[in-house]
């Protein structure tokens, strides 16, 4: 079995890692992953790259779960010829056709929206792609159960275990018949004090596992403390009638900000004020986390079950479902705007950002990873003008970063995964991180554990 790292190798972006299989290395080939680059011009730049091998020889595609990063290059996989099925989990391939769509819409806006202002370095700028490719896309979604067994290639045997990074996620567990040998990629890994789904589970025994890294050189925070520091933020930016923006992962950063806005109002640490969410792709999102919490979901964890729907449904909650709608956010006034992407680096809150920015009573609440070159990165590290739409707009608001709503395992939590195998593996391979991460992974993995650990390059193909 021979692995190849064509993303999320020296970044948290693009992941897609090609799976081979055979004597020849060329009996089967699949992927598991298909995600999109983001962040600085550079990286993003790699989307437009041919792709390495020929998409019409991959038999299958395996998705770990629907945030974009990880499925977001599928419909130009699909617009190249790729026609086989893509393996997810049931509720991933509830997500995925949101994720896809959205991207796809935002796409042929953001170009359309480039031409119109002349600020894109292309005379005719186009889409990665279209609305066509993500609808093909989304026609070959084939959910399989968690702990069934499916066939991505001739001779290989692979099943989905519960991640808890999101609603969906999955381990993937990948055995090929004829070595025996067999590989896990964490995926995305959730921690075990998630507000709304289940822990992760434990990986199986494999010759191999491919972990990410992206908390690898950091431990969260206590989330309290956390929380009482977001509490404050918000507190302060609506007695001076400012607006606070967080800008939020659509697909459960949403939800999950919810339900600690609800327990901030209902234990009186914040004021009750409008809260609107400004994404029609987090509020899809939301109806299926709805949906997954009345249905008693195993993902979803026993607390939430029983407090129901109310967990994530506000009162004073506000669905901001057209453009129109969005814009008269812009005018301020003491509101809280959740908005996509949670990198501020396209969607809707890159509006937000561009027209409340230079207002000192506002606050932007950074409550995610913020990748290097994003927007939310710059503001993070305290740049005073940002770039929006060609143009650059004085920061002027409060930036705050709050870390307790981080659904990614940090260092502490990705060792203790690891540990909990059965079986010690051969080799561990260390990616989906920014490279001081995954090195100081890496350091950690070796110093608990005799084992070969690797933080493969980009384009490394190596031997499990």
């Amino acid at each position: 079995m021979f692995l190849t790292f064509i993303g999320a190798a020296g970044t948290v972006t693009g992941s897609k890692t090609l799976v081979e299989t055979g004597a020849s290395a060329a009996d089967a080939r699949f992927l598991v992953d298909c995600g999109l680059f983001q962040g600085p011009r550079e990286i993003r730049a790699r989307n437009w790259e041919p792709f390495p091998i020929d998409p019409t020889r991959l038999s299958a595609v395996i998705l770990s779960h629907a945030h974009l990063d990880h499925c977001g290059y599928l419909p130009a996989l699909v617009r190249d010829g790729f026609d086989g099925p893509v393996y997810c989990s049931p509720n991933t391939a509830e997500l995925v056709p949101i994720i896809l769509r959205d991207s796809a819409k935002l796409q042929e806006e953001d170009t359309a929206f480039a031409r119109k202002k002349g600020f894109s370095r292309h005379e005719q700028p186009e889409p990665l792609y279209d609305v066509n490719d993500a609808e093909r896309a989304i026609a070959l979604l084939r959910p399989v159960e968690f702990g069934t067994e499916f066939h991505p290639a001739d001779g290989v045997t692979a099943h989905l275990d519960h991640g808890g990074h999101i609603l969906g996620s999955s381990i993937v567990t990948i055995t090929d018949g004829g070595s025996g040998k067999t590989v896990v990629f964490s995926g995305d890994l959730g921690r075990g004090n998630h507000p709304l789904l289940a822990p992760p589970v434990p990986p199986s025994a494999a010759d191999a596992i491919v972990v990410e890294s992206t908390y690898g050189n950091r431990e969260h925070e206590d989330v309290e403390a956390e929380l009482d520091q977001m509490a404050a933020a918000i507190t302060r930016t609506l007695k001076r009638g400012g607006t606070v923006v967080i800008p939020a992962f659509a697909v459960d950063r949403t939800e999950v900000l919810l339900r600690a806005l609800r327990t901030l109002q209902d234990q009186q640490r914040i004021p009750v004020a409008p809260i609107h969410v400004d994404s029609p792709m987090a509020l899809a999102g939301m109806r299926v986390y709805v949906r997954a919490i009345q249905d008693g979901d195993p993902e979803i964890n026993s607390a939430t079950v029983a407090e129901g729907p109310d967990a994530i449904d506000l009162p004073n909650t506000h669905e901001a479902t057209t453009p129109q709608q969005s814009m008269a956010l812009d005018h301020g006034g003491a509101r809280i705007i959740v908005s996509a992407s949670g990198m501020g680096s396209g969607g809707r809150v890159t509006h937000h950002l561009k027209a409340l920015l230079p207002d000192r009573d506002n606050t932007v609440l950074l409550v995610g990873f913020q990748a290097v070159g994003t927007p939310g990165r710059m503001l993070r590290d305290g740049v005073h003008e940002l770039k929006i739409h060609g143009q650059y707009v004085p920061v002027r608001a409060e930036i705050v970063e709050i870390e307790a709503f981080s659904v990614h395992a940090d260092a502490s939590e990705l060792v203790h995964w690891l540990m909990s195998c059965d079986t010690k593996p051969a080799q561990v391979f260390v990616n989906h991180g920014e490279e001081d991460a995954s090195s100081a992974l890496a350091d950690r993995i070796r110093a608990a554990w005799d084992v070969a650990v690797i933080v493969p390059q980009p384009g490394e193909r190596v031997s499990v």
